[in-house]
């Protein structure tokens, strides 16, 4: 099956660990994992991974990706250098290409507005309250939530935010291994070991 790259967005102080379930194991059924950066310049994340990006943003056209992945990073709550990433989260959204956020995106994509008509999660309700966004009402406590397009995750939550991603996309893992796969990796259950690989 032929398939359309999923990009993951690099820029400096991404949280590293925060996609990587994702990233694996799409990239292990077959999705091509592009980066996309400020522009190709290297960046660094929180742990000191030096990355460099594969396509710089101004590149970047929905029709063209899968998926859209937005990692937290400490600069999405400290300046407004990453709102061009929101931005191109809502031309995501608009032309239907699936967008997944994380930790700190879910503030900056709540500042672009689109958490307001649409269920979300992330760290808490009052830091998303702090962005002065509008959607308070459609904060849902859970590990990681799905409004059509849109998937959200808290920063303690990378593999209930890989669920719903596969989830979304449909062809990692469906019914019975999808669940058995989150089984697995969250909840360390041996079980589900058996069933995943059935």
């Amino acid at each position: 099956m032929s398939r359309k790259p999923v990009h993951l967005a690099v820029y400096d102080t991404f949280a590293d660990w925060e996609t990587g379930h994702t990233t694996a194991w799409l990239a292990r059924v077959g999705y091509e994992i592009r980066t996309v950066g400020p522009s190709t310049a290297p960046v660094t994340s929180i742990g000191g991974l030096r990355v460099q990006p594969g396509l710089p943003l101004s590149a970047l056209r929905p029709e063209d990706s899968s998926l859209l992945i937005l990692p937290g990073a400490d600069l999405w709550d400290t300046s407004d250098d990453l709102a061009p990433f929101a931005r191109a989260a809502r031309a995501f959204l608009d032309a239907g290409v699936p967008v997944g956020a994380i930790c700190g995106a879910t503030a900056g994509i709540a500042r672009e507005g689109l958490l307001d008509d649409r269920a979300h999660t992330s760290a808490a309700p009052m830091y998303l309250a702090a962005s002065g966004y509008q959607g308070g009402a459609r904060y849902v406590e859970a590990d990681a939530v799905t409004d059509g397009d849109l998937i959200t995750a808290g920063p303690t939550e990378p593999v209930a935010f890989a669920r719903e991603i596969f989830g979304r996309l449909g062809d990692v893992f469906e019914g019975e291994k999808l669940d058995a796969w989150y089984r697995l990796f969250h909840d360390s259950d041996p079980a589900a070991y058996e069933t995943l690989n059935a």
